[in-house]
């Protein structure tokens, strides 16, 4: 195989692999049929779009691609007793996780519910002192004084915690790997449990919902009563679709372009305050979903207050959700500060192992446990395979795992779960969580290693760089943004189109606080781009680019509009670069 631009060794030691030829083909032939640029006709082949299908993949409605709810199992049992529960004004609580999904997912329940008049009662358990999902104590407290428990983002596998919740009506809305038991509650509603066909399995636990209330506002209608607004509720939906690292595919794509559109018009105090906090001036994007303030919500369940953030999602006060983002924005400061200890300690501990493992492991002792989670994705980027990091604290560990495109990382540490290795784990395809005996940690990471050796081996390219064809700088216009945009969102299942730019002159390259790296590149006869490589400076692409002023390199990575005075430009962000030799 010819590298693309004969860089068989980038700065970053990758090998660049060009656009497929057959796929090429098939996007010069759509590009002719449908009269749009080639970039983006290399996108909707890429996503086996045909030509007359090219229209409405553009322009996703969600009405097109909404299935009906009552595909999934234990729907139509859900929305009925929700329903019930308003109109017979019966007390309802809502246990959600402690991450961007559990809170949104909380959100869009308690947004519902005051639409209607009702309140419920919030429930998001400790990270540290309670952990992941119900427990009895809290699920016995919660069943004293609510006639209805619903579990957002969790629940599957509870089967005693929910136990504990009888005579009351619990109903369970996740989207987490299923056991073949169910826990004895009312309903579970989750398109990964191991009786659905797996057709809505890339929705995450607030898609779930959205689908919940659908149905739900069906029978309101069938009643004759007013059903609450579902569209403005789309933000949070977006929100979670993004940060939960679901694959934009099928209705996600619906669920995050008009979720996005909802966001820009600024109606949702608490994601207002976030964007505000977050230095966010421009209309959002899905990349500012998931790294600008699904990092902050999150950050409550982290390193602080479990709730705070979906407190901050479901809030109506301007003023109380501007105190809540800032209480969020400065917990997100403590946790990069301790992210960077302990993914320092954990990549020096993986790389000191020098394991042919398949499994980039690390575990100690102390490790803030609401920082695992994020260190493991860390870890995943540096090295390309699935990790998991652990904390152990008195002799048990609590770890989360992450993993690459193509391995079910959540079906597995089911696995070692039901093999007891584990003391419980669970989780969906990308991410998962676990509990584990010290002791026990050697072995299951070993296991786990040979459970996931079947789908490394069938992973194509993992240590190369895909571009999608090659741009020349006076190309990459505003008006190809908007028309990339049209084929977007873009995300987990739905990579944005990666371009080449060949033998650019380096302009000026500089810091940008710690670990970040701005440069300036141009070709001859056109004006120059500013590129951001976020992070470079951790690795070797920025040392390696912080002195080439005046040298040439070839230069790949994702096009993005900022904006500076009020006007729109397009910059580029790096992924990576190649001396032109």
């Amino acid at each position: 195989m010819t590298a693309f631009l004969s860089v068989e060794s980038s700065l970053t030691g990758r090998f660049w692999r060009g656009p497929d030829a057959q796929l090429d083909r098939a996007a010069e032939a759509l590009a002719q049929e449908s009269r749009l640029p080639l970039p983006v006709t290399r996108i909707l082949a890429s996503r086996g779009v045909s030509g007359p299908e090219a229209q409405s993949f553009l322009d996703p409605k969600l009405r097109d691609l909404l299935p009906d709810p009552l595909v999934l199992r234990d729907m139509d049992k859900a929305a009925a007793r929700i329903v019930e529960a308003v109109l017979k004004g019966q007390r309802i609580a809502i246990f959600a996780d402690y991450d961007v999904d559990g809170g949104s997912s909380a959100a869009l329940l308690i947004d519902w519910l005051r639409q209607l008049g009702k309140q419920a009662t919030l429930y998001i358990p400790d990270r540290i002192d309670e952990g992941y999902g119900p427990n009895v104590p809290a699920i016995s407290a919660l069943a004293r004084d609510h006639a209805l428990i619903v579990c957002v983002d969790c629940g599957t596998l509870s089967h005693e915690a929910l136990a504990a919740a009888a005579p009351r009506d619990v109903v369970v809305l996740d989207h987490h790997q299923g056991a073949e038991t169910l826990p004895p509650v009312l309903a579970v509603v989750n398109p990964n449990r191991v009786d659905e066909d797996g057709a809505l399995g890339h929705l995450c636990a607030a898609g779930v919902v959205f689908l919940t209330l659908v149905q739900c506002n069906r029978l309101l209608r069938d009643a004759g009563h007013a059903q609450p607004d579902l569209i403005g509720l789309l933000d949070l939906v977006a929100l979670a679709t993004v940060a939960d690292v679901a694959p934009l595919v099928g209705v996600n794509r619906a669920f995050v372009r008009q979720g996005l559109v909802i966001m820009a018009r600024r109606g949702r105090p608490g994601l207002v305050a976030l964007s505000d906090v977050a230095r966010l001036d421009s209309a959002p994007s899905a990349f500012h979903l998931g790294f600008l303030l699904g990092p902050r919500i999150n950050a409550g369940g982290r390193v602080g207050r479990a709730d705070l953030g979906a407190l901050c999602l479901s809030c109506t006060d301007s003023r109380q959700a501007e105190q809540l983002a800032a209480q969020l924005d400065d917990l997100n400061r403590d946790r990069r500060a301790i992210e960077a200890a302990v993914r320092e300690a954990a990549l020096a501990q993986i790389e000191a192992r020098g394991s042919d493992s398949l499994v980039a492991w690390a575990a100690d002792q102390g490790w803030h446990p609401g920082v695992v989670g994020i260190v493991a994705a860390r870890v995943k980027e540096a090295t390309g395979l699935p990790s998991v990091v652990i904390g152990i604290e008195g002799g048990i560990g609590k770890g989360s795992a992450r993993s690459v495109p193509g391995v079910d990382l959540g079906r597995a540490i089911q696995r070692l779960a039901t093999e007891g290795l584990l003391l419980k784990g669970g989780g969906h395809a990308m991410a998962a969580g676990l509990t584990i005996e010290e002791a026990m940690i050697p072995a299951a990471m070993a296991r786990l290693s040979e459970l996931l050796a079947r789908e490394m081996s069938e992973r194509a390219g993992a240590g190369e760089l895909r571009i999608s064809g090659l741009l020349d700088p006076a190309g990459a216009t505003v008006e190809l943004m908007h028309m990339l945009e049209r084929a977007g969102p873009f995300g987990q299942a739905a990579p944005a189109p990666r371009f080449a730019f060949a033998d650019q002159l380096i302009d000026s390259a500089s810091t940008m606080g710690d670990s970040h790296l701005r440069l300036r590149f141009r070709s001859p006869g056109s004006q120059p781009i500013e590129a951001v490589a976020w992070g470079a400076m951790t690795g070797p692409l920025g040392p390696a680019l912080l002195g080439a002023k005046g040298r040439r390199f070839h230069l790949a990575g994702k096009l993005e509009l900022s904006q500076w005075g009020g006007r729109e430009r397009v910059r580029l962000r790096l992924d990576d670069a190649a001396p032109v030799v």
